[in-house]
């Protein structure tokens, strides 16, 4: 029994480490957040939103392959979101790396097809990239 109890505790604490991630999110401690999240990450490497997370402020901190890295293995849990492939699309392209940013951008095209901000890149795409 012990061995289930174990596991809700576990369950618990993890869902309150996540709550404790977003709110050091929405105060911009992403220092604290990042070592919230990799916390988080090196006891379960498959929580796809803590991944997203992690990936958005290695984004926003311009640390874009280790951003890319996150944002695969989210893709790998939750391969339909477009959220994910929009960052991981614009992180391509900041790169330099147009090929993999269109990619990217034709996924999002068909789980999305009416998606404003994946026709704005592509645009971006096209005039860099010609």
């Amino acid at each position: 029994m012990t061995g289930l109890f174990g596991r809700s505790k576990s369950k618990k604490e993890e869902s309150e480490r996540k709550k404790e991630l977003k709110k050091l999110v929405k105060k911009k401690e992403y220092e604290k957040a990042l070592k919230a999240g990799n916390e988080i990450l090196e006891k379960n490497p498959h929580e796809q939103d803590v991944l997203f997370i992690v990936g958005g402020i290695y984004y926003m901190q311009n640390k874009l392959k280790t951003a890319i890295s996150h944002f695969d293995r989210s893709l790998e849990i939750a391969q339909l979101d477009t959220e994910v492939l929009l960052l991981k699309a614009n992180a391509h392209f900041q790169l330099g790396e147009f090929s993999k940013s269109k990619e990217c951008c034709k996924k999002i095209q068909e789980i999305d097809p009416k998606n404003i901000e994946v026709k704005g890149l592509l645009e971006k795409i096209q005039t860099h990239n010609g």
